[in-house]
């Protein structure tokens, strides 16, 4: 080789790695669009073999990332998440459709009315962290193949027509943290689970029998596992021996009875009833003679609240009730110590307010009234009171009041004079140092909570969007009121178990004013989920923490999610900031309660609602909108209600 020239010996390399480089760029989008082609068939293949209504899915964009419900990685080379939630799906899964989609990381299918068993070929999707199938018509023996999944960390099978024992392959989920199998048939004995990282288990409902292992029964409450034939913690029935449950050892004990013994008790429990009976009759009857003749002449006087029912209730508001107001029962017995006339004009009577005047009662009347426990709330304790007069009354007993005698009275002659069709309005109250009750109209409908979130059955009648759009309008007047009566009034309470409704739902807003009476500290589930996150005292509550508060009641009355409920689990955050993510990643169907979904003609009604919701609920107070233009803009969505009336309930035949 001459000096200066090239040979091909010197040129090879460098032409080697050009090709090499080449190749490199040329094979990288065309992998990405093999695989963008392949999950886009797979998709399509679902879409046309599980019906349902439409997906909103635009075919004729090319790139299925834009998918409402599909989510890809960050690079848009793949799909990694797939949600179609309470979209009408039917029938089976067929294989080679969701098991193409072999990058998958999220799984949801939920509430929708698929059927028959899973295929088989799901176990291709190694990478899958999150499986949701609950509310489906799902059937068969939980399949072995789904424990090849060792990557899960959430599984929800819950609502479902899963059959057999629960295999001890589970523990191969060495990384899961959320297992619902409850409402199925399974059946057999729960087996030994070691699972050390599992925080989330329900089998409640099934068929399971036998005892609870221990390595479980400590960590999950009595709810993971009624339902059931099981025994030991943390159920009530005690294991015989440590297998079965007390139905063997009450029938061991019954063939142990001679026919005598048995006659013995029988005639022993006759006698003991029969004397109960009467020493009740004899001290009735003497109390009765009592309060028919003496007077009070000013000494102390004891009166007696009897309330019939069962033990008192825990914070409703756990299983989503919110304070209920259905009548669940309690018994309490408290002295109350009455000074001078009782229901006279002394300082210890009921003080009654405005143009409601006396109802026809006093306080000694309601003390002797028989009475239900409504609930539990964040104040204090409320009954359905029946005087014998015939009438009907609500009693608040506060607990943890924080105030003095003069402030107390001085705050409740504000709440009094508040009167607009929206509020619950107070009738009277009584203050001593032991007791403050507060009285209200009863509403027999209880309240918006309840009926969001009380029983589920095939007799409950949803909430339609008309009444829920009416509810919201006639809470947000009631508010707005409050709001006008000075920039320092504010309701400091606003939840769905204080919205209560009349026969017809117009709704009313009860417990208005009482957060600048009680202990900050007041009752472990106080506003939870409401709460605008700026306040740091829940006695100084803004304004603008009000219109926050109703954000979130807005979003639970089209969620139908309780801001506490379990359900957000799943996503690990609050509802506002989950609605905001869904709504981000535009998957706005995902959000709507699927009773709302049965209706048509009102797709760009909820969406407007969800926006207003999204205001009120700013992370920051400056940018969420007046009370006053919450109401407007709530008032122009009933209009429009009226103008184009919600449709009817889409049928079988159209979701398929």
């Amino acid at each position: 080789m001459k000096s200066g020239k090239w040979t091909f010996s010197h040129i090879f390399p460098v032409a080697a790695t050009m090709s090499i480089l080449f190749l490199i760029l040329l094979l990288l989008p065309t992998t990405t669009f093999s695989d963008l082609t392949s999950d886009r068939a797979a998709l399509l293949a679902l879409r046309s073999a599980v019906g349902g209504r439409s997906f909103l899915w635009n075919i004729s964009e090319p790139n299925v990332c834009s998918w409402a419900g599909v989510l890809c990685n960050s690079n848009r080379s793949t799909v990694i998440e797939l949600h179609l939630p309470g979209v009408g799906l039917s029938g089976t899964v067929p294989a080679n459709t969701v098991s193409n989609l072999t990058n998958l990381q999220t799984l949801s299918l939920r509430y929708n009315s698929l059927s028959g068993p899973l295929p088989s070929d799901l176990s291709r999707l190694s990478d899958l962290r999150n499986l949701y199938l609950q509310h489906n018509g799902f059937s068969g023996p939980i399949p072995e193949f789904l424990f090849s999944l060792t990557n899960l960390v959430r599984l929800n099978l819950a609502d479902n027509n899963f059959s057999g024992p629960i295999s001890t392959s589970f523990n191969n989920f060495t990384r899961l943290g959320t297992l619902y199998l409850e409402k199925n048939n399974l059946s057999g004995q729960i087996p030994d689970l070691n699972l050390p990282g599992l925080a989330q288990f329900n089998v409640s409902y099934n068929q399971l029998t036998g005892p609870i292992p221990k390595g479980i029964a400590v960590k999950y409450p009595k709810s993971s596992f009624e339902g059931n034939p099981l025994c030991g913690q943390p159920l009530n029935d005690l294991c015989d021996n440590g297998v079965g449950g007390n139905d063997n050892g009450k029938k061991k004990k019954k063939k142990g009875l001679s026919g005598g013994a048995i006659a013995g008790i029988v005639i022993g429990c006759v006698v003991g009833l029969l004397v109960l009976l009467l020493i009740l009759f004899l001290l009735c009857r003497k109390r009765g003679q009592k309060g028919n003749g003496s007077k009070v002449e000013g000494g102390v006087k004891e009166s007696v609240i009897e309330i019939p029912g069962e033990k008192p209730v825990e914070s409703v508001e756990k299983d989503g009730l919110g304070g209920g107001y259905s009548a669940i029962g309690a018994k309490l017995k408290e002295k109350e110590k009455v000074e001078g006339n009782v229901g006279g004009a002394g300082g210890k009577s009921l003080i009654f307010f405005g143009k409601v005047g006396k109802r026809g009662f006093d306080l000694e009347d309601l003390l002797k009234a028989s009475a239900e426990v409504l609930g539990k709330g964040t104040f204090g304790t409320a009954y359905k009171a029946g005087l014998e007069t015939g009438i009907t009354v609500a009693v608040k007993r506060l607990r943890d009041v924080s105030v003095s005698e003069t402030e107390f009275r001085e705050k409740l002659e504000g709440i009094g004079s508040m009167d607009h069709t929206n509020l619950v309005p107070l009738i009277a109250y009584y203050y001593s140092r032991d007791e403050k009750l507060l009285v209200y109209d009863y509403l027999p409908m209880g309240s918006l909570s309840a009926l969001l979130h009380g029983n589920k059955g095939a007799g409950r009648t949803p909430l339609n969007w008309e009444t829920r759009t009416n509810i919201a309008l006639g809470a947000a007047h009631g508010i707005t009121y409050l709001h006008s009566q000075g920039s320092s009034v504010s309701h400091g309470n606003i939840k769905a178990s204080n919205v209560l409704l009349t026969t017809t739902y117009e709704a009313r807003v009860s417990d208005f004013g009482l957060a600048q009476l009680v202990s900050p500290n007041s009752g472990p589930n106080r506003v939870a989920g409401y709460r605008a996150p700026e306040v740091t005292d829940p006695r100084k509550i803004s304004q603008k923490a009000d219109v926050y508060s109703f954000g979130v009641l807005l979003l639970e009355l089209l969620t139908g999610k309780a801001p506490t409920h379990a359900l957000m689990n799943e996503e690990g955050v609050d509802l506002p900031r989950w609605v905001q993510s869904v709504v981000r990643e535009e998957w706005t169907a995902e959000v709507f309660d699927l009773e709302l979904l049965r209706y048509q003609n009102v797709e760009e009604d909820m969406v407007q609602l969800l926006q207003l919701a999204v205001d009120c609920a700013a992370q920051y107070p400056d940018k969420r909108p007046s009370m006053a233009e919450v109401t407007s803009r709530i008032e122009e969505l009933c209009r429009s209600n009226l103008q184009n009336p919600t449709g009817d309930i889409i049928n079988d035949a159209e979701e398929n």
